[in-house]
């Protein structure tokens, strides 16, 4: 800039010691000495660049820890929830094993009452009380019980020891003098086995639904004369319901009721054996017991 206002800033006046572009030199040198950063303001630039890429890392490292921290619980949680699955697996399966309760209790001979609080349960939900007293038994109606001690030969002789004449007196078909009621057919055939000391020159027919058609045991009762009749509730009530067996004619008719099959279950803790049992004796069995030609007997 000049001294004076009369001299333009913008000349620059002659003789100056210094050439014009030595000035445009200094002068650019100073310019971009002042605009110039400071190398303090990269390093402060660098520093805030790198805090801001470190954010993200810092979050996306953070999830990566907590799920490093949630794979133990994980595991944890899942080690007792097999404990409690194996307890109750086991628990089931004590509950399945009723034979293990009945092999450490001590065997116990039925005895009449079992039958009469068996047919009272039975019957006290759907009837009257006066149907209900219809249906009671009295001690008159049962033979003496088996006690554990008997073979099946041995306990008949007992029960019946009248059965020489009552076997030859009896000629009529369609019927038999003793009824024996058991669970199954192979039981069925031990029983008749098991009674050759007893039965002696007697008949016996078998009252059973396996390999014996329906048709085939009617024929056999109407063509000949049985003493003895031992099978299974179900195809004896069957046969009484189609009048292929009378029961008027009977004297005796033993429960099979100790016994007990592999599972250790007696024929009265099988729920379709009951039912059926239960049913013929309804039928006609109490009634010819209130009158007093049929004696029951619990083998």
């Amino acid at each position: 800039m000049g001294d004076t206002l009369e001299e333009p800033w913008w000349e620059t006046p002659s003789g100056a010691g210094s050439s014009p572009g030595k000035n445009d030199f200094c002068s650019g040198f100073l310019l971009w000495k002042n605009f110039s950063f400071d190398p303090s303001d990269d390093e402060a630039i660098e520093k805030a660049s790198g805090n801001r890429t470190a954010t993200p890392q810092d979050s996306d490292s953070k999830p990566a820890v907590t799920k490093k921290r949630k794979q133990p619980t994980e595991c944890f949680l899942s080690q007792p929830e097999e404990k409690q699955e194996s307890t109750v697996k086991a628990k089931k399966r004590k509950k399945k094993k009723i034979s293990d309760i009945l092999e450490k209790s001590a065997p116990k001979p039925g005895v009449p009452a079992d039958l009469q609080n068996l047919l009272s349960q039975h019957f006290g939900e759907n009837r009257s009380v006066i149907e209900i007293e219809e249906l009671k038994l009295s001690d008159s109606c049962f033979l003496p019980a088996n006690d554990l001690t008997h073979s099946f030969s041995s306990y008949l002789k007992e029960i019946c020891p009248k059965w020489a004449k009552l076997r030859k007196n009896h000629k009529e078909k369609k019927s038999v003098v003793m009824l024996v009621i058991c669970s199954s057919a192979l039981r069925s055939l031990e029983l008749i086995k098991s009674m050759t000391a007893f039965k002696g020159d007697c008949r016996v027919l078998k009252l059973f639904a396996k390999h014996i058609k329906i048709k085939e045991q009617m024929s056999m009762l109407e063509k000949g004369v049985f003493h003895i009749g031992v099978g299974t509730p179900g195809r004896v009530k069957v046969l009484v319901e189609q009048d292929g067996l009378c029961l008027n004619s009977t004297k005796y008719m033993i429960l099979d009721w100790n016994w007990r099959d592999q599972k250790l279950r007696r024929m009265m803790d099988i729920p379709e054996i009951k039912k059926e049992t239960i049913d013929l004796l309804e039928m006609s069995i109490i009634k010819l017991c209130r009158e007093g030609s049929v004696k029951l007997g619990l083998f």
